[in-house]
């Protein structure tokens, strides 16, 4: 009987012993599995044609659709993440939200005072880019919000995730914890190239 209840404590120390177990990380670190950063990335499907107002732009723009730098994912350094932060809140005071006019339709434009969602995500993406990121990591995303409405943000390539910069607030999120329905998005190596999603 004894030998019975001592099994018995014994598989059950073990089964709890293998939910607490650890497991190197990538850096050779231990690391619990329950405590494993979630990481997530958008995952392009086929690619599609570019917005219209896009190839407009980039036909007067030419040097803001080129792709400049090498890195396609930014390290999100204590420094990345305080020029990430500063561009969002600055550019979402600097610019005046308006609506383009209906008889103009839509047009994309970059560094206005007043302007519309791609309007920022332009600016915010311009003015990394004069920080030295690479536009590999910056690309311009179109998306519904929860009312059908179409929308325009940047999302930034990080090791921590793809994450957003919306004109609609000063919080940056991971793009999975969004309230926005993804449409398409800009190609990394190629900004005149987008994909669905």
């Amino acid at each position: 009987m004894r030998k019975h209840k001592l099994v018995i404590v014994v598989t059950l120390a073990s089964l709890f012993a293998v939910q607490t177990a650890h497991a190197d990380g990538p850096a050779g670190a231990a690391r619990g599995l329950k405590t494993a950063p979630v990481v997530s990335y958008i995952s392009e499907k086929r690619r599609t044609t570019a917005p219209f107002a896009h190839v407009m732009f980039c036909a007067r723009n030419p040097d803001e659709c080129t792709a400049r730098g090498d890195v396609s994912e930014v390290s999100l350094s204590p420094l990345a993440d305080e020029q990430l932060r500063a561009v969002n809140t600055s550019v979402n005071r600097s610019i005046r939200s308006l609506d383009d006019r209906p008889d103009q339709g839509d047009v994309w434009q970059v560094n206005v005072a007043a302007g519309d969602c791609e309007d920022f995500a332009l600016t915010k993406r311009d003015h990394l880019v004069a920080m030295g990121w690479s536009t590999k990591a910056l690309r311009i995303a179109v998306t519904k919000t929860p009312d059908g409405k179409g929308h325009a943000v940047l999302v930034v390539r990080t090791d921590q995730g793809d994450l957003v910069l919306d004109n609609r607030t000063n919080a940056i999120k991971s793009w999975k914890d969004t309230d926005l329905r993804w449409l398409m998005i800009q190609s990394g190596d190629n900004p005149r190239t987008w994909y669905e999603l």
